[in-house]
């Protein structure tokens, strides 16, 4: 836990007490620093009161002595409606910050690596953390991915915090300074809660703020909006700045392609036999890393070796079974159409589950993939929508829920497969029909794949 003791003096109110909001109640209570909490669920209520948390209502909430809201990152502020505890927060004058504002205000010497994008940024902060790790550098990885930010150890200027930060924290940040700041991508998402695009995109390039000369700035530049932010802070003076980009030379930068990577001084690395990093989109985040790694003064041997090293992530293309020829991936954390997009451009013979609550637009962006795909087998809320999408031009089935789209695709891959196939949950889709989070889909699908007839077991255990 991180010792928020140098803010003795001030007061917070802590709004939402899940994971991250009840790591910052303890963690203020514990260095006696006034907090009062509240959470709409009671039961996260009594959870926080077991803990020693003082309770409020924010009806009961006196303003006036309070120093800032600390909001938990899910709840919204401004859009679409905002929380009646930040409207009253806001009134009165007071700032509205989150648990990696107390961390950098109580750590102001730390160095950070920050990393954010609509995707692949909790494999990039994981395989940066793993590398660093490797390379006996020590280093905390948290945020938006495993640990709360305040759950974190403590570090001094020798180590290294390593955070996926997300767009909801990013807009809460005022004193936060990245030393090494990292944009992999960005696709239109969350446009609920930031208005528009713009809103989207000016909350992340927060990442951005308050670096100085000599920090570094990682971006990726394959789409139009982060060119403009590459456009924007390459211009800053003193800025290390460092593209990466996709099947071309970049000057300065780091460029990649399925599984192979250059560098600014020409040296060109194969990885494309990591199963763990497989795709163009692994292949960026893999770039990026590269060019923190490197900026970090980490040898290239000791990337290398991490790279070849990496585990992988839970949800995120996990290989969990392999029955005969065919090979089963859990890509749960494919929330959207442009995650499943990356997973479905990573094999060539799929058997793909997907479905559950649909976002906008469906599985319409992703017909350039559709010849990758031998059958879909459709699940939850969004079978009706996908079915309509997929009618023409794709063989579908409708299965209903998870275990029956697993024994069916589980059947027909084995009766099919005369080579090297994937049964891919991959369902663009968010899990709330169903499940109660994407984590919670992910982990009964490991179970079912692993239960099948003739399984054996791969990656990390359950």
């Amino acid at each position: 836990m991180i010792d928020l003791a140098p803010l003795k003096g001030s007061s917070f109110v802590v709004l939402g007490l899940a994971r991250s909001g009840l790591a910052t109640a303890r963690a203020l209570t514990a260095a006696g620093v006034g907090c009062v909490a509240w959470d709409d669920n009671a039961a996260s209520r009594d959870a926080a009161a077991n803990a020693g948390v003082v309770l409020a209502d924010p009806g009961s909430i006196d303003w006036p002595r309070m120093t800032a809201l600390v909001i938990s990152p899910g709840i919204p502020s401004r859009l679409p409606t905002p929380h009646p505890v930040a409207v009253a927060a806001r009134a009165a004058g007071k700032k509205i910050i989150c648990d990696v504002e107390l961390l950098a205000r109580a750590v102001p010497m730390a160095r950070f690596v920050a990393i954010t994008g609509t995707n692949g940024k909790s494999t990039t902060t994981a395989l940066i953390g793993h590398i660093l790790d490797h390379a006996g550098m020590r280093c905390e990885v948290g945020g938006n991915i495993g640990r709360g930010a305040l759950d974190l150890a403590p570090l001094d200027e020798s180590g290294i915090y390593v955070l996926e930060l997300s767009s909801y924290q990013l807009e809460l940040l005022e004193t936060f300074h990245a030393g090494v700041a990292i944009w992999l991508n960005v696709t239109p998402d969350h446009i609920d809660r930031h208005g528009d695009m713009t809103g989207y995109v000016a909350a992340k390039e927060n990442i951005f703020a308050r670096q100085e000369p000599g920090d570094c700035a990682v971006i990726g530049i394959d789409d139009e909006p982060s060119r403009a932010v590459w456009d924007r802070i390459s211009s800053r003076p003193g800025i290390v700045a460092v593209p990466v980009a996709f099947d071309r030379p970049i000057a300065g930068g780091v460029s990649f392609r399925a599984g192979c990577l250059i560098d600014a001084d020409g040296y060109a690395l194969d990885f494309s036999d990591v199963p763990t990093l497989p795709g163009d989109h692994n292949a960026q985040n893999a770039a990026c890393t590269w060019a923190a790694c490197r900026w970090l003064g980490v040898p290239r041997e000791k990337i290398v070796e991490g790279l070849r090293g990496y585990a992988g992530l839970p949800h995120r293309q996990e290989r969990v079974a392999a029955a005969g020829n065919v090979v089963y991936i859990n890509d749960s954390k494919a929330t959207n159409a442009d995650a499943a997009a990356r997973a479905l451009s990573s094999y060539s013979d799929i058997y793909w589950i997907a479905g559950g609550q649909a976002k906008e637009g469906g599985v319409a962006p992703l017909v350039p993939y559709f010849d990758r795909v031998r059958h879909v087998f459709l699940i939850g809320e969004a079978t009706d929508l996908f079915a309509g999408q997929l009618e023409g031009k794709l063989g579908y089935s409708r299965c209903g829920d998870l275990k029956a789209a697993l024994d069916a695709a589980h059947e027909r891959a084995q009766r099919e497969a005369r080579g090297p196939v994937v049964v891919l949950l991959s369902p663009a889709c968010a899990s709330w029909d169903q499940w109660s989070s994407y984590e919670h889909r992910g982990d009964a699908f490991r179970a079912m794949a692993r239960a099948l007839p003739g399984a054996q077991h791969l990656g990390r255990a359950a």
